[in-house]
């Protein structure tokens, strides 16, 4: 690379190729504040590396310090170990906020150089290469820093830290640990935290074996600070270690219940049985606190009154997912009877199989909603913007404006909404709505021999378009909610092959009856929302072409992420000439999860596949599933963002393995960032295999997860 006064122009503000074109048209005739804008948006790293050599004018504008005090490299793929170290060495000193959140491929070296950013507020190193030593080197020099993200991995030591470590941690008032060893971390070292984010991802049993424990935590520093806490988050991974040492946490907490406690949240799958201390704990919660955010383990709330005697002022996030809740309990004692509740702003319902319903003892999956409770619901959380009904049989009644659709047309603000695929059916076949017409299509069977058949035809998802307009209420639900970013449906009884930390499942539940009258045509209005950016369909078994994702491919062009799963009638692949139809106008998707039966990934799916030049992300399980290695290898070569590709299929271990070799031996250097994992689907030592991938791969696309209202708004970065 030619030096900085070689690089840049002497013509002052504008390069020689500015001579002869207008002032006006050319990019640097805009005023400053829009060229900020526009460089808002490229890569620190490009910033630094090439931009900023390109003229005098970018040189000031790169420096500029709405540019260089945040530093996003989270998912900057591309940003090499050069890149990084000549990032901090030119504007190292002006970073106050860092995120290199998931930067799994930057050496341990590397990351010493953030020790270099002494101004640095905000930084989080999650998923980074960090040994207690290295932590120690690093954070030494900030005597800035408030808010801090990091992994705690096997082998750490608190007591490596150093005197000038532990005075700067003693300054920290965020903090969020991932804890994959039983350990305290750095907790009793953080004596002035406000917020406390914990994430257990700790495995029952090590890789030769060895059954972990809890007690390897005694000997450790048991004193965490939580005098001052007003946020406490945390989130377990499944299984028995996580569930112990999370306790260890909260048994400090129910010596002494903050006073400034304002959010308390406690994900865990699955049953958390509740314990004397835990107990104590939200006995002096319901004196003492009161809450904006509040999320238990289901175990606590099932059958208890603690919610009646809970205090909550203005709260914006609530979590009561896969919980016994009534309808009844839901209206009297969280949204206080009925009455306003305009701050909240994310409401988790998910697997609430009774939340709409007045008596929880009675209903049976087959009985209809309470449309009164929820309309309560709506009226009275009329600013929701985040809303997850899904894991449950939420059917609706016959009756002008009883529908469940109907009633969350109300919600103006939704940006996010989960739901199941039966709520969405209409409640009986209506007299305004036609039958839809089959027309003559030549429509393959998977990438095979085309055959003629009858299916739906999808009409136009636009007002104002020639044609008689769509009545569902589905369809009508869309069209009242223009600006949603993300949409889950998801099958009632669906279940991924794939569960964290456990065996493939080979035998999934079949769907619900009336998830039978959601098709094509239902999927097609998804088309009607231009800013989506997030969407997950599965287990929809009427889909018969696919028809649908082609509008959805047309018009949501900023769609990002796109997650497939058991669409159509299991074994039959009638889909995926539509599927391959809409992934080319899906210019702007990074992340493609598909989990299909039977799947064949072939040279023809990878072609089309191509097409969608921005993808980074692709995951395939599939049962039975079969792969062409030539097909994936040339997707690979003309796909040059993808660094991860995670394939679960039926194909034998050897053709796996040496499918995988290849990938890495061919990309590996030219992407530094590639996750290749490729692996049979039911093979014993499958979650031996995906204890490896990265954890900001496996949580956000190679496990299936419902992710709305997931966690509260602005938890962190």
């Amino acid at each position: 690379m030619a030096s900085s006064g070689e690089d840049l122009s002497n013509d002052g503000d504008v390069p020689p190729a500015a001579a002869a074109m207008a002032g006006s048209a050319h990019l640097l005739g805009f005023s400053d504040e829009i060229l900020l804008h526009i460089l808002s948006h490229v890569p620190s790293t490009d910033l630094v590396v090439n931009v900023r050599r390109t003229c005098r004018k970018l040189a000031e504008l790169c420096l500029d310090k709405s540019l260089t005090h945040t530093v996003l490299l989270q998912k900057n793929y591309e940003a090499s170990e050069d890149k990084v170290k000549q990032l901090v060495k030119e504007i190292g000193r002006e970073i106050q906020q860092l995120n290199m959140a998931g930067c799994y491929w930057l050496s341990g070296s590397t990351i010493e150089r953030v020790a270099h950013c002494r101004s640095l507020v905000k930084v989080n190193l999650s998923g980074c290469h960090l040994t207690s030593v290295r932590l120690s080197k690093v954070l030494s020099p900030l005597q800035h820093l408030r808010s801090l993200a990091i992994d705690v991995s096997p082998g750490f030591d608190a007591s490596q830290l150093s005197s000038e470590c532990k005075a700067t941690l003693s300054r920290v008032r965020e903090l969020k640990q991932t804890l994959f060893t039983p350990s305290y971390g750095v907790v009793p070292c953080c004596t002035s935290l406000e917020k406390l984010l914990l994430y257990f991802e700790i495995l029952d049993r090590t890789r030769e074996g060895a059954i972990l424990s809890g007690q390897l935590m005694v000997g450790q520093s048991s004193v965490p600070h939580y005098q001052s806490l007003r946020v406490f988050y945390a989130r377990l991974a499944p299984g028995h270690i996580n569930q112990e040492v999370v306790r260890l946490y909260l048994a400090v907490l129910s010596d002494r219940t903050p006073e400034n406690l304002h959010a308390f949240l406690i994900s865990v799958p699955g049953s958390f049985a509740e314990s004397g201390a835990t107990k104590n704990l939200l006995d002096s919660m319901a004196r003492n606190v009161v809450l904006d955010a509040l999320q238990l383990p289901k175990s606590w709330l099932n059958g208890s009154s603690l919610l009646q005697h809970m205090k909550f002022n203005n709260p914006f996030y609530f979590s009561f997912s896969r919980c016994t809740l009534s309808g009844s309990h839901l209206i009297q004692c969280v949204i206080n009877g009925g009455k306003e509740l305009h701050s909240l702003a994310s409401l988790n319902l998910s697997g609430c199989v009774h939340c709409l319903s007045p008596d929880s003892l009675l209903r049976k999956a087959e009985h209809d909603i309470d449309s009164s409770i929820l309309e309560t619901l709506v009226v009275a959380c009329c600013n929701l913007q985040h809303l997850n009904l899904s894991a449950a049989h939420h059917h609706s009644s016959e009756g002008p404006g009883r529908h469940l659709c109907q009633l969350l047309a109300r919600l103006r603000h939704l940006r996010s909404l989960a739901l199941p695929v039966c709520s969405v059916a209409d409640s009986a076949p209506r007299a305004d709505r036609k039958p839809a017409q089959p027309t003559m299509h030549a429509v393959p069977c998977g990438f095979g021999k085309k055959v003629r058949i009858g299916v739906q035809s999808c009409p136009s998802p636009f007002s104002g378009q020639a044609g008689p307009q769509p009545s569902s209420v589905f369809w009508s639900l869309l069209r009242n909610l223009p600006y949603l970013e993300r949409l889950e449906l998801i099958g009632s009884n669906f279940s991924s092959a794939m569960p964290r930390n456990e065996p493939a499942i080979r035998n999934p539940l079949p769907p619900c009856i009336r998830a039978q009258n959601v098709g094509d045509l239902e999927v097609a209005a998804i088309g009607q929302l231009a800013f989506l950016r997030h969407l997950t369909l599965a287990q929809l078994p009427s889909i018969l072409t696919g028809s649908g994702l082609v509008s959805i491919g047309l018009q949501c062009q900023q769609l990002q992420s796109l997650s497939l799963a058991n669409l159509g009638t299991m074994g039959k692949m009638a889909y995926m000439s539509a599927l391959s139809d809409m992934l080319k106008h899906c210019k702007q998707l990074k992340d493609l999860r598909l989990e299909q039966p039977y799947f064949s990934a072939n040279a023809q799916f990878f072609q089309a596949l191509s097409q969608c030049s921005a993808l980074q992300r692709l995951c395939l399980v599939s049962r039975s599933g079969t792969l062409q290695p030539e097909a994936v290898l040339a997707f690979m070569a003309r796909c040059l963002q993808v660094v991860v590709c995670h394939m679960f299929t039926g194909e034998s271990l050897a053709t796996c393995k040496s499918l995988q070799q290849t990938l890495l031996r061919s990309f590996q250097a030219e992407r530094p960032a590639l996750n290749v994992v490729i692996f049979p689907l039911l093979r014993k030592g499958l979650t031996d295999v995906i204890r490896d991938v990265p954890m900001v791969h496996l949580d956000e696309i190679t496990l299936f997860k419902s992710r709305v209202a997931e966690e509260p708004p602005n938890l962190w970065w």
